[in-house]
């Protein structure tokens, strides 16, 4: 077997891995650092050179790209909308809130509310935070 062709199943191999790995972004950099190396491969390099691209490739693009990308991935608070824009915004309790029920004003609405954990439970005027919006019910937590 041909080494670029080596290299070549090395990089989907990991560019498939990083597509059943979703938000790491680890593998994905690495796949384009064995594709660089398919090319010195392709056009004749010695397995050393070879080599060294993958290995500076990798550092390279994991150092460089992977940081770029993940910033990428979270956005920021200010700029969020829908039910995105409420989580971690401040709630007070309107009605009792348990695992099974409850209710609470985020910003001016009133919303349907569990608590995040399951063994917490908050009384009427409670300032509790919002975890996460799972349909129309906030999950909340002190």
């Amino acid at each position: 077997m041909a080494a670029w062709v080596a290299w070549a199943i090395v990089s989907v191999f990991l560019a498939v891995g990083e597509i059943f790995t979703p938000g790491l972004f680890f593998l994905g950099p690495i796949a384009v650092a064995a594709l660089a190396a398919t090319v010195a491969a392709a056009v004749g390099g010695p397995v050393w050179l070879q080599i060294a691209i993958f290995g500076a490739g990798s550092f390279a693009s994991v150092g460089l790209l992977r940081p770029i990308a993940r910033r990428h991935l979270k956005m920021p608070h200010a700029i969020r909308t829908g039910t995105a824009a409420l989580e971690g915004a401040k709630a007070v309790v309107l009605q009792r809130v348990d695992a099974h029920s409850g209710l609470v004003k985020i910003g001016g609405e009133e919303w349907s509310a569990r608590s995040y954990v399951s063994d917490e439970s908050f009384d009427v005027g409670t300032e509790v935070e919002v975890a996460q919006i799972q349909g129309a019910t906030a999950l909340v937590y002190r």
